[in-house]
């Protein structure tokens, strides 16, 4: 039957779909995999799909959150044993970011397969740099299965003063980077950024039917404070109160969505932040009604935008305590700060980022797989 006009377009085919490119790749290996919950096809694990292949799984490396995704942010990730398959488990987060010469000497490859939200400050990204980083240093194999970035269709904030650089800031990118995972692995390597100027030996499944402009509505919520579409739409925006006294709602339903602070009484919004076992323990603010403002229903437009910041700024009764020094890490320079606090408007401020960024997006196109 022919389709003229009405068909729905395709769906975009992951990297971990695609067994038939896969498998072939694995056969005869020894493999590691740095996954986590996200790491599916349809809804079965890609650990557990490979192991029903046959494929010879030596370990499991785990990001931030762990490898089944229900650790908080920050929280230490232990070495163990996954209790499903019986693999050694080996965290990557914490102390422990770049896998040693002994944890990959039983590896001749290894998989990498996340699903990321195109954020500067998302470590998913860290934890792959550092992947490739050690992979290099033992002339190791790794495979990145590409997945869609829900904020691929735009790029914008300001590119990262390295001066700042660190584990939610590794490279001069700006806040939202416009790229897939396997796209960013390949600007890693061309742009020199691996310790010594390293190239990791990286072979990226591409996509099937995506463009950066394909809507990706995520199937699984990537980390536990980022519960729906959009959370994952206002956090590249919203991710900026982490640098403040604020509440982002941690400990709520709707992390990234609802923001406030006890002293903002003057909001019409108020919440109670309170630990939420599996998705926020000790939240910032918790067991104290925090007013401020719900985001649930707002049309999020594609930028970083700072209207929300300036406006609590400017409301906040003691604003010598409104930002906290992680600000700027997360910004990614020391200026930011200062124009909000000599009373700059969001556009004056956005026009201090233009150079940088039209020189990343000349960058950036010469690593790009997809429309």
């Amino acid at each position: 039957m022919l389709c003229v006009n009405s068909c729905a377009p395709a769906q975009p085919v992951t990297g971990a779909a695609q067994l038939d490119v896969l498998l072939p790749k694995l056969r005869g290996q020894r493999v590691a995999l740095l996954v986590n919950h996200t790491s599916t096809i349809g809804k079965i694990h890609l650990v557990d799909t490979l192991l029903k292949s046959g494929v010879a799984i030596q370990k499991i490396f785990a990001p931030e959150h762990g490898f089944r995704g229900n650790a908080d942010a920050g929280e230490t990730i232990k070495d163990g044993v996954d209790s499903k398959t019986q693999l050694p488990v080996v965290s990557l987060y914490g102390n422990n970011k770049k896998p040693t010469a002994l944890q990959l000497n039983d590896v001749d490859v290894v998989v990498f397969d996340i699903q990321d939200v195109g954020v500067r400050y998302y470590t998913y990204i860290g934890s792959m740099h550092y992947l490739m980083e050690g992979c290099a240093e033992q002339k190791k194999k790794v495979i990145i299965l590409d997945r869609p970035n829900p904020n691929g269709s735009y790029v914008d904030g300001p590119v990262l003063s390295m001066a700042l650089k660190s584990f939610v800031g590794m490279h001069p990118v700006p806040v939202v980077h416009g790229m897939t995972v396997g796209e960013y692995a390949q600007m890693i390597n061309g742009q020199g950024w691996l310790e010594g100027k390293l190239k990791c030996d990286i072979d990226v499944v591409k996509m099937k039917h995506y463009t950066h402009r394909t809507p990706y509505p995520l199937p699984i919520k990537p980390s536990p404070n980022i519960p729906n579409d959009q959370a994952v739409a206002l956090y590249p925006s919203t991710c900026l109160f982490e640098g403040t006294t604020l509440s982002v709602g941690r400990g709520t339903l709707h992390p990234f969505e609802w923001i406030g602070h006890p002293d903002l009484k003057n909001q019409p919004f108020q919440f109670t932040p309170m630990s939420i076992e599996g998705m926020s323990k000790n939240p910032p603010h918790e067991n104290k009604v925090c007013y401020g403002i719900n985001l649930e229903k707002e049309k999020v437009k594609k930028e970083v935008s700072l209207r929300y910041l300036i406006s609590l700024y400017h409301q906040f009764p003691d604003k010598e305590k409104f930002f906290i020094p992680f600000f700027d890490k997360l910004i990614g320079n020391k200026t930011v700060r200062e124009q909000i606090a000599k009373g700059m408007t969001e556009a004056q401020i956005k026009a201090t980022w233009k150079n940088d960024l039209d020189d990343y997006k000349k960058m950036r196109k010469q690593y790009l797989l997809y429309d």
